[in-house]
């Protein structure tokens, strides 16, 4: 299944003063991966984006395909390069109607407030046209720019779980951290 809800007439599903969300298309991957291949030093130890065609051809067919996710590229409106990406995992609806958020800017981009910008559209993309409640972010405890960006976005830390996520050959700690349409509001 693939994602339709209309977009604002810029080829943007929403608009900031500098950045501007989109989804991924299977045509961004050759961008993508060049972003991803500069931004190893920043994404190392905490992020593994796909730095090859190949892998993000399955990266971004997920995406794409799958109705229990959806992704984001954040794009300076000045240009369109790609600054980051933001992708909401594990929906589910129902009752519950949550997302949990994973997030990544490319190195130059990053310190730039573009991120914070993009991942405030996606939020209210979120509680408004995906009809979401409940965004929830899970981050490592050393990871201070994920925990900033958090906590500067309004989420509220919610928990602490040990061996929670399976990255680089080990069960890594995790902060859980929540935003509901309530808090935003």
């Amino acid at each position: 299944m693939t994602h339709s809800i209309p977009d604002s007439g810029s080829g943007y599903l929403a608009e900031g003063l500098r950045v501007g969300i989109r989804h991924f298309t299977r045509e961004d991957g050759a961008e993508f991966t060049a972003r991803a291949r500069e931004s190893k030093r920043l994404h190392h130890p905490w992020l593994f984006p796909p730095e090859t065609e190949e892998a993000y051809a399955a990266y971004a067919g997920a995406l794409i395909d799958d109705p229990a996710r959806a992704g984001f590229l954040v794009c300076e409106k000045d240009g369109g390069a790609i600054a980051g990406f933001i992708n909401i995992n594990n929906i589910v609806r129902g009752g519950f109607q949550c997302g949990a958020l994973g997030y990544g800017a490319f190195a130059h981009s990053a310190g730039r407030g573009l991120m914070r910008e993009g991942l405030d559209l996606v939020i209210g993309y979120a509680f408004g046209p995906m009809g979401l409640h409940r965004l929830e972010i899970n981050a490592q405890p050393g990871n201070t720019a994920s925990l900033a960006l958090a906590r500067g976005a309004g989420f509220r830390r919610e928990g602490f779980s040990p061996a929670m996520i399976y990255i680089a050959g080990a069960w890594r700690d995790h902060e859980r951290w929540a935003l509901t349409t309530e808090m935003r509001a």
